[in-house]
């Protein structure tokens, strides 16, 4: 009777338990990212981090661009919208694409991001394109960009982006995000030299064709 008992009680607190970080993890939802009803200047880089995934991030980008001022802002549907997710005319009247990359501050995004985002431009008669992430970029990723002139954002800029917005400060916020891309200019002057040379060639790959053709 009392091993029942016993075991009762155990279970019970065990329920309990799980009922206690079932509610937690209700409240720690962000649902109201995606819905669009919230302090827009209440929103923090932390705030951010606590999405459960992209779309909420886009949506507050959205809203951002168009608290900012951008005329001809508007957001893309969730699928098939071929590398961007917002897009925006800036103060010079030129049309952005902008891809929203909210991902861990430990995991860096990818080339893939630069090379969805650019390749959409022509579909969105964009003229320049952004990738606006909530982590680094890795060194190809940078690399691309700079030699197709994207814009990059990293957490460090959207901080200063958001902090900018925050204060009143709409000017210094548009300034951060219409900066020049880094640019990586060798290629194109290469690219209009009388000798091109190899990039990254495979020479395994040459060896390999000469050998099976008899060459």
């Amino acid at each position: 009777m009392i091993y029942v008992l016993s075991v009762s009680i155990v279970v019970g607190i065990i329920a309990l338990g799980l009922l206690v970080v079932s509610f937690q993890r209700k409240q720690k939802k962000t649902v109201v990212f995606t819905e669009g009803n919230y302090d827009l200047k209440a929103i923090t880089i932390a705030e951010i981090d606590k999405m459960e995934d992209g779309s909420g991030f886009e949506m507050y980008l959205y809203r951002l661009f168009m608290e900012l001022g951008y005329s001809g802002v508007y957001k893309t549907v969730g699928s098939r919208d071929f590398g961007a997710d917002v897009v925006f005319t800036d103060r010079e009247g030129v049309r952005n694409v902008v891809q929203a990359k909210r991902y861990r501050v430990d995991n860096p995004v990818g080339i893939s991001a630069v090379q969805e985002v650019f390749s959409c431009m022509r579909y969105y008669k964009a003229k320049r394109a952004i990738v606006i992430a909530t982590a680094k970029f890795t060194e190809p990723c940078e690399t691309l960009a700079g030699i197709n002139h994207v814009k990059l954002l990293d957490r460090t800029d959207l901080m200063k982006v958001i902090e900018a917005f925050r204060s009143g400060d709409t000017g210094a916020a548009r300034d951060i995000i219409e900066g020049e891309p880094r640019m990586i200019l060798e290629s194109w002057s290469e690219a209009n030299s009388d000798v091109l040379h190899e990039v990254r060639k495979d020479y395994r790959a040459e060896k390999y064709v000469k050998k099976v053709m008899g060459k």
